[in-house]
């Protein structure tokens, strides 16, 4: 009886052997070698924070059974975790199924991709190809295999370095200032009459000079301009000399209200223009008149440009050219006198001190001004502050406060600060620039990318801060064009990520900041990629001599990859 029982468990051996033998799934484990893969790119690349697994096999001739069926499940493994990825289904030729048919006698191939989230973890990882091959209900697990390593990060150095705008003041140091006023004269007379300086113009004038010429005033007094006038009637010698001599009228009048004003004694103080005949006067007040025939007279001037000709039919007119003698001639018979000064605003010294002593007595050009005469960014946001409180109408001082804002790290407070520009001015463009800064810096790529779309015209930092948009898109070439010029690490970095590693070390070596820690870095990156070692190992001993911190950055970095092994990079990495 134990005999029986021992030859029938000898036939159920055999049984199994020869059907694993028939099925050929140990054989095919056996030679998993000869399947080859291929992985693009290799090492993996992170881009606008995800990755993309390209993944071609290839079964070599007579090795894939007809009947065997293989699930292929490439998993990424690192250090305390893996993450599974789709699988992807082959089969042989006599299998009825829907996947890829791989053909015993000449081979086949398989194309897989997938997209996964990036993680920190994927720096340092494998991508393993797990294979289950079965037959029916016969299932046989091929080792795992190695296909891909690591992942490169490059894109994840983006720095949130947005840029806001300030409101820009408006504040001049040197105001011109005029004042004017007219002395009329009788018909073909030049002699200044003295109902004519006791005009308001004239008097204001007098009392205008009194206070400029004092140095308590803040006034410079330019000069003088008189310009002499007669009127377009009458013969042209007559009228000639009418307004040299009314020129040398009013020049005398006004040169004796300067008295002892040292800089009037300056021949070239006063200067005297003289026009015989004033057409030009007589259109302005032709077309000011309430007269009848006005629109008659103005297009006899558009008619005739001879003077003569001109006065000829005006007075054909007879009836509208006694009202034109009356009203209109007598205002042109003039000297206009015109003093030009400039106010002189308060110096930089000044400006300071009345914020600190009197605030409440600057403007608000004056006190947007003051802000920018330090480089204090809490005396800057003091500024800010009390002009929103002293001029709540003005969108400038909330944004120029959330400005400063910005630049302490303050992006809580600043975001608050442009809400309340934004309600004084809700379609302003810098401030819809700032609003998407804010978004930026918190992470929120996709609401600021539509705060900068809507800031068009705001000046060039919009572009630049959609190029910091792009290249987290990976959209590498647009960024490279929206930063234009700039200097900056992150457009170093967009010519790198778009293929340019020799202007990506010009844009470093142009910056201002090309001394710092990460410039060096990325440098070192740009020589790994050219495989200029010693443009790598200079700038990386830079590098984490600036910031001991970046060793540890490098040693899981793939673009030193090559590098890993080597003695020189190793002693740099220690």
């Amino acid at each position: 009886m134990k005999n029986n029982v021992f030859v029938y468990v000898l036939a159920l051996v055999a049984i199994s052997l020869s059907f694993n033998s028939c099925t050929g799934l140990k054989k095919m484990k056996k030679n998993q070698g000869m399947i080859s893969y291929t992985v693009t790119p290799n090492p993996l690349e992170m881009h606008a924070d995800s990755v993309t697994i390209n993944v071609t096999g290839k079964f070599p001739a007579k090795y894939y059974k007809k009947k065997v069926t293989c699930e292929i499940k490439p998993f990424i493994t690192y250090n305390g975790g893996e993450i599974a990825l789709k699988t992807v289904k082959v089969q042989g030729e006599k299998v009825l199924d829907n996947n890829v048919v791989v053909n015993y006698l000449n081979g086949g191939s398989f194309s897989y991709t997938d997209k996964i989230a990036y993680v920190p973890q994927m720096r340092i990882c494998d991508l393993e190809a797990r294979i289950t091959a079965n037959v029916k209900k016969k299932f046989v697990d091929f080792d795992p295999v190695k296909i891909a390593k690591g992942t490169i990060a490059t894109p994840g150095l983006l720095e949130k370095d947005a840029k806001a705008i300030i409101g820009k003041d408006k504040f001049e140091r040197i105001t011109p200032e005029s004042m004017v006023a007219d002395i009329h004269f009788v018909i073909n007379q030049a002699t200044v009459r003295p109902t004519e300086l006791n005009q308001d113009d004239y008097k204001n004038l007098k009392a205008y000079l009194k206070t400029a010429m004092k140095p308590e005033s803040r006034r410079d007094i330019k000069g003088v301009v008189v310009s002499s006038y007669a009127s377009p009637d009458g013969e042209l010698d007559l009228n000639t000399k009418l307004s040299d001599n009314r020129g040398t009228s009013g020049n005398t009048t006004i040169t004796k209200e300067f008295g002892k004003f040292e800089k009037a004694k300056d021949k070239s103080f006063v200067s005297v223009n003289a026009t015989p005949e004033d057409w030009d006067g007589f259109k302005t007040e032709m077309e000011k008149s309430d007269l009848a025939d006005k629109d008659l007279i103005i297009r006899v001037l558009s008619m005739y440009s001879d003077p003569i000709v001109r006065e000829k039919e005006i007075k054909n007119i007879s009836k509208a050219y006694l009202q034109v003698a009356d009203k209109v001639l007598p205002k042109l018979r003039r000297s206009v006198i015109k003093v030009n000064s400039d106010v002189m605003g308060w110096s930089d010294e000044e400006l300071n001190q009345l914020f600190d002593t009197k605030p409440d007595t600057l403007k608000i050009e004056e006190i947007l001004f003051t802000a920018t005469l330090t480089q204090n960014l809490d005396r800057q946001l003091k500024i800010y502050e009390k002009a929103m409180a002293n001029f709540p109408s003005c969108w400038r001082a909330a944004n120029n406060a959330g400005y400063v804002l910005v630049k302490q790290g303050k992006i809580g407070e600043a975001k608050e600060k442009f809400k309340k520009a934004k309600a004084i001015e809700s379609t302003n463009a810098i401030i819809m620039n700032n609003l998407g800064v804010c978004a930026l810096m918190e992470g929120d790529f996709v609401k600021a990318e539509e705060y900068f779309k809507s800031a068009g015209g705001a000046g060039k930092e919009v572009n630049y801060n959609l190029g910091v948009c792009a290249v987290k898109k990976a959209d590498y070439q647009s960024a490279v064009t929206l930063f234009s010029d700039y200097c900056t690490f992150n457009a170093a970095l967009a010519k790198l990520l778009a293929g340019d590693p020799s202007n990506c070390v010009k844009t470093v070596d142009c910056a201002e900041d090309k001394e710092r820690a990460m410039m060096y870095y990325l440098k070192a990156v740009a020589g790994a990629r050219q495989q200029n070692t010693d443009l790598l190992y200079n700038n990386l001993r830079a590098a984490i001599s600036k910031d001991a911190a970046l060793n540890d950055l490098a040693k899981t970095d793939m673009e030193f990859a090559k590098y890993f092994a080597d003695d020189t990079f190793k002693s740099i990495v220690k």
